[in-house]
């Protein structure tokens, strides 16, 4: 099992709308592509000094080759989409973390 971890700091001016738009759009569009089993979102606790807010999303998926053809086929498009709409107003940090467990 892998795990599929996207870090983001998000700046607090848009953070309200950018948690509202990954809810209702773009995890939908990464679990209809069908490469993940389920997601999750986490807020890290006591960040407020970063000079945002910082999440962390995560997808799960049975193998690497599952992860390597979402990132390979799908992954530029929706990342292309992210960037376009909250352009300058976020980084993102993505890590493979492998389920031993």
């Amino acid at each position: 099992m892998i795990i599929y971890n996207v870090t983001l700091n998000v700046d607090h001016d848009v953070a309200e709308s950018w948690l509202q738009w990954m809810i209702d759009n773009h995890i939908p569009d990464v679990m209809k592509t069908g490469m993940f089993i389920d997601n999750n979102i986490f807020r890290l606790i006591g960040d407020e000094k970063s000079g945002g807010v910082t999440y962390a999303v995560q997808y799960r998926c049975a193998d690497m080759t599952t992860y390597e053809k979402y990132r390979d086929e799908f992954a530029p498009a929706l990342q292309a989409e992210t960037n376009k709409k909250f352009q300058g107003k976020f980084v993102a940090f993505r890590s493979l973390l492998e389920v031993v467990k």
